[in-house]
């Protein structure tokens, strides 16, 4: 009984360090376009994210239901398949942070628990309906609506403010801006955090420690809300680096498109309990947004790693924790093993990640890559606007027609 208590504490807080990378892997989420438009200071930013991840973590335990209630099967999952699929979760958050690409950390905590569960119990042990409706499906269908939304919010943002101020148009989009990214956080509180409490409460009922159909305990919630925070607060500046500079170039006005379009898809998703990947939503809206801005480009290049990125997510994870379940089988001391691993790992990712710091001082610097196929194309089709040398040389033609000057020039 000793040693079941120990694992189901190893449990515990092996999945709140989950919560812990994925506030800091999806900060982006939240402020990467307020960022990279200046709306806020990177440091006020991600403080403003943290508290409200925190508030939203209370608001619904819909999203936490479906993960501990619906995906496995909880008869036949001991603690120890629960502490091998938050391995393959942590591991493939750290290894997609340290190259700075937006995966969802939803899916790798997702990946995770299948293969533990298959390695576990067998294919049978997991809901197949679940999974294809409140994960897959969601997973393909989210960044789609958001970045549909976030084009033509953003057309109509530019259509409106046609008339507008340029200066005052532009302060008044960094206020919703910054108003929106809040909801973003809000909504981020909501889901993300709701994850974790899940599998918090699987391990709870897998140990006896609450009855099974429980909701998450109110400490579950806390923890779990404190841990997202903390996390958020620490600032993932790689991948808000290249949410807010390398997938395209916002102005004031997508910033607001993309996080208004994003917010109300999370937030409608969390009130369904579909397990939804906040980053693909927000992934899709700056996309979206990127394009919906007439001469807006998308660099593809950047986009097409990150796509591959959430193609692997839940297959890497799975055989990570697939892996990580198989040797925690041989009892105590594999428990150790996948632990001492874990730790391992972690730490030589953090080493590697020392060569290049990026904070918050050099978080808005990017390197441009060369242009793309379809990036060079949309350029190519959309008329530039009007500068200083186009107007000179509008000029030329007017001063040839005018009459030739009689005045000689001595020799």
């Amino acid at each position: 009984m000793e040693s079941f208590s120990l694992i189901l504490a190893i449990v515990v807080v092996t999945a709140l360090a989950f919560d812990f990378t994925n506030g800091f892997h999806d900060t982006a989420n939240a402020m990467a376009t307020t960022i990279s438009t200046g709306a806020m200071r990177p440091k006020i930013a991600v403080a403003m994210s943290a508290v409200l991840n925190l508030v939203g973590a209370f608001l619904s335990v819909e999203v936490a239901n479906t993960i501990s209630k619906g995906l496995v099967d909880e008869a036949g999952i001991r603690p120890e398949v629960i502490f091998a699929a938050l391995v393959g979760a942590i591991l493939w958050n750290l290894l997609t942070w340290l190259v700075g690409l937006p995966s969802s950390s939803s899916h790798a905590l997702m990946g995770g628990l299948i293969g533990a569960t298959i390695a576990s119990a067998g294919v049978g042990a997991v809901h197949g309906d679940v999974l294809v409706t409140k994960v897959l499906i969601p997973a393909v269908a989210a960044p789609l609506v958001a970045g549909i939304a976030a084009l033509l919010a953003t057309r109509l943002t530019y259509s409106l403010g046609k008339k507008a101020d340029g200066n005052a148009s532009k302060k008044g989009y960094r206020a919703g801006q910054i108003a929106s990214a809040g909801l973003v956080s809000l909504a981020h509180g909501t889901n993300d955090a709701q994850k974790t409490m899940g599998v918090i409460t699987l391990a709870l009922v897998a140990g006896g420690a609450v009855a099974p159909d429980s909701d998450p305990p109110m400490w579950v919630i806390l923890s779990a809300g404190i841990a997202i925070a903390l996390g958020t607060y620490l600032g993932g500046w790689r991948i808000i680096r290249t949410m807010g500079k390398g997938l395209t170039d916002l102005q004031p006005q997508q910033g607001f498109a993309a996080q208004t379009s994003a917010a109300t898809v999370i937030l409608a998703s969390s009130h369904l309990g579909f397990s939804l990947s906040t980053t693909h939503s927000v992934s899709g809206a700056v996309m979206g947004a990127g394009l919906g801005r007439k001469g807006g480009v998308v660099r593809w290049s950047t986009a097409t790693r990150m796509f591959v990125a959430w193609g692997l997510t839940l297959p890497a994870a799975a055989l990570v924790g697939a892996l990580a379940e198989y040797v925690t089988g041989f009892g105590n001391w594999g428990t150790a093993v996948v632990a001492i691993f874990l730790i391992t790992s972690s730490g030589v990712i953090w080493k590697l990640s020392r060569r290049e710091v990026v904070d918050h001082t050099n978080v808005n610097e990017v390197d441009e890559e060369p242009a793309g196929v379809v990036t060079t194309a949309i350029a190519a089709v959309t008329p530039p606007p009007a500068g200083p040398s186009e107007e000179l040389a509008a000029t030329i033609p007017a001063q040839a027609d005018r009459k030739p000057s009689t005045t000689t020039t001595s020799v």
